[in-house]
């Protein structure tokens, strides 16, 4: 998102960033950014009278779920106002592999199509005018599996500087590095799957090969089933939220079993920014390196898992090579000067036609005429409950 905002403040725009989340220490101060920050309710009419006086040109909802609840909203009352949908990841790819994965089944794609889930935001995404998608792989499901118009979507993946060979000559090198590391906010299940694997099955296995090292697990909204897996003398620690990430620089590996997930890993492009090789699966890494070699090892089997991480904690050379693969990622397929004009230019075309566009997209006005009044009236029904209270 923020990268997003950094995208539309080179183009001059001025923002508002309008939530209904409650401030909290994890929040970042958009007022030192030059944003306008403005507390909004689920429910509440007083959000027509905030767009109205805002009159947006465009409308970025995070999520689907926001769109459902504030979509119908912006098309009443500002119906020209363009509106885009930041997907973050495919919810119903992430919920439906979860779902398979606690069953002990094998995520078939087809699956998607039966979930309740995947109607909702498919049916979010046609109501847009463009949907932001994170990831190439999740790209070809909304087109071939759902068959989403390629109009309506827009590849961006994460947005970053490339590295230079300067940055790189100061960051730590192999011989200054020790341990392992994990890092995940809690809230997201996919995370603390990920961390009860490293607990049970593969952190015994490196632990004896290397007991010298430790395991540090890193993440906000760190709960108390978390913490309850702190075991010092396993050398396996919960530290909680990290409030510096270039802490992570200190270590020598990444480790992330990813067994269910979506999108693409911010945890993983941080570590290759930091010179960090990583451990992970192949969900892990899906749709995040293309045909570029790894930037460490990909594996969905414990034992090469742990073999491999090992190995790569020991060995300096294929260390370094690993640590060169990731720098060769960022700068080939994050390099944010190959995305951002693409962004601008898709954004200005809506701007000039937004009706022909439209026009072309007879679904999603469907959705808009019939599905989305449930919602509506549901809000509306609400509301009027509210005021009785």
């Amino acid at each position: 998102m923020l990268q997003l905002i950094d995208v539309f403040q080179s183009q001059s725009c001025k923002i508002t960033y309008a939530s209904t989340s409650i401030n909290n220490e994890n929040a970042v101060n958009l007022n030192n950014l030059g944003i306008d920050s403005v507390k909004i309710q689920l429910n509440n009419s007083n959000f027509d009278t905030f767009i109205t006086d805002l009159k947006p040109d465009i409308v970025i909802f995070d999520r689907f779920i926001i769109e459902e609840q504030f979509g119908w909203r912006v098309n009443e009352i500002s119906p020209n106002t363009i509106l885009i949908l930041d997907t973050e990841d495919l919810h119903c790819l992430r919920k439906t592999r979860e779902i398979a994965y606690k069953n002990n089944k094998e995520f078939k794609e087809i699956d998607l199509l039966k979930s309740d889930i995947s109607k909702r935001e498919i049916a979010s995404i046609l109501r847009c005018d463009l949907s932001l998608i994170i990831s190439t792989y999740e790209i070809d499901l909304l087109k071939h599996i759902f068959k989403i118009d390629d109009s309506l979507l827009h590849y961006i993946p994460f947005l970053f500087d490339k590295i230079t060979e300067i940055e790189i000559d100061k960051l730590p090198n192999y011989n200054e590095r020790e341990n392992f590391y994990f890092i995940g906010n809690f809230l997201h299940n996919p995370n603390f799957d990920a961390v009860k694997y490293l607990k049970k099955d593969i952190w015994p296995i490196i632990s004896k090969q290397l007991p010298k090292a430790e395991l540090h697990i890193f993440g906000a909204y760190t709960q108390q089933k978390v913490l309850q897996l702190n075991n010092e003398k396993e050398r396996f620690f919960i530290k909680g939220k990290l409030n510096n990430l270039n802490e992570l620089k200190k270590y020598k590996v990444c480790l992330a079993p990813l067994r269910f997930g979506a999108g693409i890993k911010g945890k993983l492009t941080e570590a290759m920014l930091f010179g960090t090789p990583n451990i992970t699966t192949k969900i892990g890494a899906e749709a995040m390196h293309n045909d570029l070699d790894w930037n460490g090892f990909i594996t969905d089997n414990t034992n090469d898992f742990c073999n491999n991480s090992i190995k790569l904690y020991q060995n300096e050379n294929i260390w370094y090579k690993s640590q060169q693969n990731g720098f060769k990622i960022i700068n080939t397929l994050y390099n944010k000067d190959n995305f951002k004009k693409n962004i601008i230019n898709k954004i200005g075309y809506l701007l000039l036609n937004l009706d022909k566009h439209r026009s072309n997209n007879f679904l999603g006005s469907i959705l808009i005429h019939h599905t989305l009044k449930s919602t509506k009236y549901l809000s509306k029904w609400i509301e009027e409950k509210n005021k009785n209270l």
